[in-house]
């Protein structure tokens, strides 16, 4: 039995979401309509909502409704060190350690040549413009410690160096409360590695 094409097109459509496909993108659009269609609407309205007004920000590359973010207008934020970072969830989440008080820059993704994400789709030029302002001191490299996340890391670094920026790399390591026996052989010769002097 054929479906009809307007539910077709919304089965296709939830399918651009990440993890979700054909059985899980069917089971979702039947919800949506059979069972909750006040939150299909919410859903269709925040949606709308979100895509007329949400632009990236001139200085962090975040999502903002305004030219410029809070985050970056916030006063109170240390202005010379900078944190690339590759999404806006590695941002929340980083804000929530409170553990850094800087800038940051917001890759939107990562080098993926596989995936045909160059340079220029994550917003390097934008980057470098950013890192070269004269009360940036620092730029500390905190992409994931993935195959592309590292790549990401070296290029970036390489491009910020040869124009003489100072750049960091977050550390990599045991995670707090960890113990060796439990830890993959990765991680635990990375921590050996990048050991520090005890002060």
């Amino acid at each position: 039995m054929n479906s009809p094409a307007v539910l077709e097109q919304l089965v296709n459509a939830l399918r651009c979401l990440p993890g979700v496909g054909p059985k899980s993108s069917t089971r979702m659009a039947y919800h949506l309509l059979q069972r909750d269609r006040e939150g299909a609407q919410r859903l269709a309205a925040s949606l709308q909502q979100a895509l007329d007004k949400l632009a990236h920000c001139d200085y962090c590359n975040n999502f903002s409704e305004h030219p410029v973010c809070s985050l970056c207008q916030d006063n109170q934020r240390e202005k010379s060190t900078l944190c690339v970072i590759e999404m806006p969830t590695d941002l929340m989440t980083l804000e929530n350690t409170r553990s850094y008080q800087g800038q940051y820059f917001v890759l939107m993704g990562k080098l993926s040549p596989m995936d045909g994400i160059g340079p220029k789709d994550i917003h390097l030029d934008k980057l470098l413009k950013r890192a070269q302002d004269s009360l940036i001191e620092e730029v500390i490299l905190a992409t994931n410690f993935t195959s592309e996340g590292e790549a990401t890391a070296h290029y970036i670094g390489q491009m910020l160096k040869s124009r003489g920026i100072k750049v960091s790399r977050i550390a990599r390591g045991l995670p707090m409360g960890g113990e060796i026996e439990y830890v993959d052989s990765g991680t635990l010769s990375t921590a050996l590695l990048e050991r520090k002097a005890v002060t």
